[in-house]
């Protein structure tokens, strides 16, 4: 997907606020979905890190993008976002705006940190500025919430939809904007730092300008959710799970195809188009994918599942360590190799990684309960409590 300000890359959620007290019977839904997420999200933003180009792919490698398009892409910002409305939403009912604002803060400062030293993909920043609308929709039942997410969302697909009829009509032929970053300089870290502090302020400012009604519709599907209880107790919610199942899916593969097809195309037309079908197809998918999960959940049958529920709780610090990762892979100052990979490579080595970090991330749960940055922002929102 591609566009002139392109929806940042995939992002995590942050983790669910913190609740006072033991958790005993903490639901497991939320953690596996978030550490699936995870590990998707990771998949598409390979793209990125590893600077390949879709409209470029070929042979494996064409079939690598497609079966990414397909089944990834889109689908795990949306889950993402939404699982990060739904854990907002909550902490600012349960502690109050003044915890709900220092946590913005340092997620803010943990985004910008992030988007300068290492990767200009973050969208922990991004999270961190437009979440804070839902102090002004907290208060409203789960159908208003659902009512409002439906106007934002369906405002902003069909402005995506009407700027690329715009441009059709025109009959003005560019060459496809890449997103990728630039390394002008040589590719010494010291340039990319100096390079991403100019952009940072455009960047989040613009980010959350384009994307805000895109994304905030998602921040209150998540809060909606929140209010109905359909993450902590899917057994109550099973008929609305099937539903999101038997459609959500197939008709993101459908809409997953077509973006599929779009981005064999190297035109500007083509990454206009793709941005709404991207992310209509990437919604659906994902509803579908949280039935076919919360069905399961719900019947006590996660199994193997159940191994991304530790990634899911130290979500931060694996989104973090995936981009202080393959930063280091695959950019000039570090392994110059930004631009050589193929799709199909870096989606094995997204799912290898991805992997790797499930034991890893079990291992630090059971050794220290949270994980690095969590415990960072927890300990700057909570002070010595």
């Amino acid at each position: 997907m591609t566009a002139p300000v392109s929806l940042p890359p995939d992002a995590e959620a942050l983790a669910a606020a913190p609740r006072r007290g033991p958790q005993q019977d903490r639901s497991p839904l939320p953690d596996v979905l978030r550490g699936a997420a995870l590990l998707g999200i990771l998949v598409v933003n390979m793209q990125d890190f590893a600077g390949l180009r879709e409209w470029q792919q070929a042979g494996l490698d064409r079939a690598a993008q497609v079966f990414t398009d397909m089944l990834f892409n889109g689908r795990f910002i949306s889950i993402f976002a939404m699982l990060f409305g739904w854990g907002a939403a909550g902490l600012l009912a349960r502690q109050g705006a003044g915890v709900f604002l220092r946590r913005h803060l340092a997620l803010l400062v943990v985004g910008s940190l992030h988007f300068v030293l290492v990767w200009h993909g973050d969208i922990i920043a991004t999270y961190a500025v437009l979440g804070l609308a839902l102090m002004a929709v907290a208060r409203l039942r789960a159908r208003a919430l659902l009512v409002l997410a439906s106007v934002l969302g369906a405002w902003w697909l069909l402005e995506g939809v009407f700027a690329a009829l715009a441009f059709a009509a025109r009959g003005q032929v560019y060459p496809r904007f890449s997103g990728l970053p630039s390394f002008a300089d040589g590719g010494t870290y010291t340039g990319a730092v100096a390079g991403r502090a100019a952009e940072y302020l455009n960047d989040l400012l613009g980010g959350a300008v384009y994307n805000g009604p895109w994304l905030v519709a998602l921040f209150c599907l998540g809060a909606a959710a929140g209010k109905t209880g359909l993450l902590l107790r899917p057994q109550d919610h099973l008929p609305l799970l099937r539903r999101f199942a038997a459609v959500g899916v197939p008709l993101g593969l459908v809409l997953g195809g077509a973006l599929a097809w779009l981005n064999t195309r190297g035109d500007y037309l083509s990454g206009l188009a793709a941005i709404p079908v991207r992310m209509s197809g990437g919604l659906a998918g994902a509803l579908g994918y949280v039935g076919l999960i919360g069905l399961l959940a719900a019947r006590g049958r996660l199994g193997p599942l159940r191994h991304l529920a530790a990634s899911g709780r130290t979500a931060m610090s694996n989104y973090l360590a995936q981009s202080l990762v393959m930063t280091t892979v695959f950019y000039p100052y570090a392994g110059a190799q930004f631009g050589r990979w193929g799709a199909a490579a870096t989606l094995a080595l997204a799912l290898g990684f991805g992997l790797l970090q499930l034991p890893l991330s079990a291992w630090t749960v059971r050794r220290f309960g949270t994980g690095p940055a969590e415990w960072l922002v927890r300990r700057v929102v909570y002070g010595g409590r």
